[in-house]
């Protein structure tokens, strides 16, 4: 999927325990603007009412050129989604704990998709901890690039054209 919109602080939030990729339904002046990547899904969330999916809050912004006056950027937008995908997201929005978040919208063979996961908040020593192994990961990853450089710079490894095991 060719991704056009993404929800970054989803990951950071939330862990996620199942995504689904649902069509959505939207006007020609909308799916020109996602082309255009002009639409937010911050605070935006899934909702299963009378038996079918809606997308809240997500915006798009208002085509420049259309005639749309009355037009409402975060207006609800239905999703399209299998009767079992739909009964399971209903299961988990009256799960607590349990959140329908958007993840990103994107092309797949020239139709517009949107990623929904069922997700669970992360609290905040979670966050903290993935922040620290993160952390940890890119230091490391600096420490190898730092070694390889040293040693590819060491001009005994050059003449001999293979690596020097340097402590």
């Amino acid at each position: 999927m060719n991704l056009l919109i993404e929800n970054r602080k989803a990951h950071m939030e939330y862990t996620m325990v199942e995504t689904f990729e649902a069509g959505i339904r939207l006007t020609g002046s909308e799916v020109k603007m996602l082309r255009l990547k002009r639409g937010s899904l911050v605070g935006a969330h899934v909702r299963v009412l009378n038996g079918e999916a809606v997308l809240l809050n997500a915006q798009i912004l208002p085509y420049p050129f259309s005639r749309n006056d009355d037009y409402d950027p975060k207006s609800t937008r239905k999703l399209l989604l299998h009767k079992r995908e739909i009964l399971k997201l209903q299961q988990a929005q009256e799960t607590k704990g349990l959140a329908l978040i958007p993840l990103s919208i994107g092309v797949a063979h020239n139709f517009i998709k949107v990623r929904v996961a069922i997700a669970r908040g992360k609290k905040v020593y979670e966050r903290r901890e993935e922040l620290k192994k993160r952390d940890l990961q890119r230091e490391s990853e600096r420490e190898l690039k730092r070694k390889e450089k040293k040693v590819y710079n060491n001009p005994k490894v050059r003449e001999k054209g293979g690596i020097c095991h340097m402590k």
